[in-house]
């Protein structure tokens, strides 16, 4: 691809740089943060609002082509490692009965087999098995892991001749272990590459990434992007807010398919992992003020800094092949966090329904008896990224007065609430059926509460009251919160109640942990007891 002749043009203010590496992280990070918490406020005027037709007919359709859920390489490599343990051990346990072997394997068996995962796991990592550009290779894959396996039973039988551990196993056993070994793994090798192959052809294993800022800097990033061997990132446009004068429509063959604004809008839309700021980092105001406004956003935000020609110490940047970034906000809940979360929403969940069913049940025929209607009522919220989701509650309104769009809130001594919609109101308990929206997967157990997609106060919707307020979205909403053990439940009445609402929820997603959801999830019944602003 020719290089293209673009010139640029970066009218903003500019001043040396000083720091490097970690330093500049920590500084330009405090200064955004700083500017976030100014930005968790009543800012009627600076909203950031999701526009109804912000992108052109172009950049819908990429969009909308985008879409599907990602595979984190991460698990991937996870997965197939604790899958080579597993094998091992089984296929040590299958030459044991094959050769009738069982009833004699003991202890010294056991030691073996685990020095044999030990350097099984090692030989493997040295020979990038577990790399995903050698897992497409086939042939390659098949050859390094025979080789791996081979030498695993080179390092045992040398073990056993100088220490004389294990000189008691037999050699048939040994011998039916490495054949069933061998195949095992060789087999799952042969499933793993035709999964990689199958997700890299649907994009399920590249990670998408978005261009801010254009020009020469942003064509001599994606030059160097592409230059880079095994290259998983798939650039999908680029955003900016300049005019095609300054910023042109097109760079190193990549269209520019709008400006901020849209980007927020294109990013909900569309699966992205990774928004890549290309902009000089002597460029601070301006890269803060796009920070302030991308921020709400579940993906990764980082700085290119290939331009700006300073080193960096690895705790300090990341790097693509040998390109350097600033990493400035991550996806939060990512990877293995999202595997374990999803595991802590079954387990609770389940043990929740098993637990409260009588409950339900009670409840159900409460309001089966007393008005006419459905037991259950459904509402649509915003879920991860602003996706439109529909929630489950008991029905706590008659059924003619019901109120699915959330056009007025519900107030104290409120006609339109039954009397046992008052009482399961106020004890929580017409929020049980969300537990089966957690294991559908729509919920989680713990995080921001799901608020209605019209929820407002003093007939302005909420995300005009506080600025920032879709950051609360960059996880998976919850049946109970980090806001609601604070005291915000119930009615929201000013904008500083929805304003200590985001805060809180901003809080929990930045300091997410397993422990935490344990924490929330242990003081929300006692938290029950506070009634006041629930009716």
């Amino acid at each position: 691809m020719n290089k293209p002749a673009f010139q640029s043009d970066e009218a903003v203010e500019q001043r040396p740089v000083a720091e490097s590496g970690p330093d500049l992280r920590r500084n330009l990070e405090k200064q955004f943060r700083q500017s976030v918490d100014g930005a968790i406020g009543p800012q009627p005027h600076h909203t950031l609002k999701t526009p109804n037709s912000g992108l052109s007919v172009s950049a819908l359709q990429i969009a909308q082509s985008l879409g599907g859920k990602g595979i984190s390489l991460t698990v991937l490599t996870g997965v197939t490692r604790l899958s080579d343990i597993v094998l091992i051990c089984g296929s040590a346990i299958a030459a044991a009965v094959a050769g009738g072997e069982l009833a004699s394997f003991g202890w010294p068996h056991v030691f073996v087999t685990g020095t044999a995962v030990l350097f099984a796991l090692a030989f493997f990592q040295s020979a990038d098995v577990y790399q995903v550009p050698i897992m497409r290779q086939g042939l390659s894959l098949l050859g390094r892991v025979a080789a791996g396996w081979t030498l695993v039973f080179a390092m045992l039988a040398l073990f056993r001749s100088t220490t004389g551990i294990g000189a008691g196993i037999t050699d048939t056993w040994i011998g039916s272990w490495f054949v069933f070994g061998l195949a095992t793994l060789c087999l799952s090798r042969v499933v793993v590459h035709s999964l990689v192959r199958h997700w890299m052809n649907t994009g399920r294993l590249e990670r998408r990434a978005i261009i801010v800022g254009g020009g020469t800097a942003a064509a001599e990033l994606i030059h160097e992007l592409e230059a880079q061997a095994d290259n998983d990132i798939r650039i999908c446009g680029i955003f900016d807010d300049r005019s095609n004068e300054r910023s042109p429509p097109v760079v190193a063959g990549y269209p520019k398919l709008g400006d901020i604004s849209a980007l927020v809008e294109f990013a909900r839309l569309a699966r992205i992992d990774m928004l890549i700021v290309c902009i000089p980092l002597r460029a601070e105001k301006r890269v803060l003020e796009l920070l302030k406004k991308l921020w709400v956003l579940p993906v990764d935000i980082r700085l290119s800094a290939h331009t700006d020609k300073v080193r960096f110490r690895s705790r300090g940047a990341s790097f693509i092949g040998t390109v350097p970034f600033v990493d400035v906000v991550e996806k939060p809940i990512a990877d293995w966090d999202m595997v374990a979360k999803r595991v802590f929403d079954l387990v609770f969940a389940s043990l929740a329904i098993v637990t409260l069913f009588p409950l339900m049940i009670a409840a159900a025929i409460a309001i089966k008896m007393e008005s006419r209607g459905p037991v259950l009522f459904r509402q649509k919220r915003y879920g991860f990224n602003n996706e439109i989701v529909e929630i489950l509650k008991f029905r706590s309104m008659y059924t003619d007065m019901a109120d699915p769009d959330a056009k007025k809130v519900v107030t104290k001594g409120d006609p339109r609430v039954t009397k046992v919609g008052r009482f399961i109101r106020k004890t929580s308990i017409d929020e049980l059926p969300q537990l089966f929206n957690v294991l559908a997967g729509t919920l989680s157990l713990v995080g921001p509460r799901p608020h209605a997609v019209n929820a407002h106060t003093d007939n302005t919707t909420w995300d005009d009251v506080v600025d920032g307020y879709f950051a609360r979205h960059k996880v998976k909403p919850g049946v109970t919160g980090w806001a609601q053990i604070n005291g915000w439940r119930g009615e929201v009445d000013t904008p500083e109640k929805i304003q200590k609402r985001v805060e809180c929820d901003v809080y929990y997603i930045e300091n997410w942990s397993i422990l935490f959801d344990l924490k929330i999830l242990f003081l929300t019944p006692f938290r029950l007891f506070n009634t006041e602003n629930a009716y």
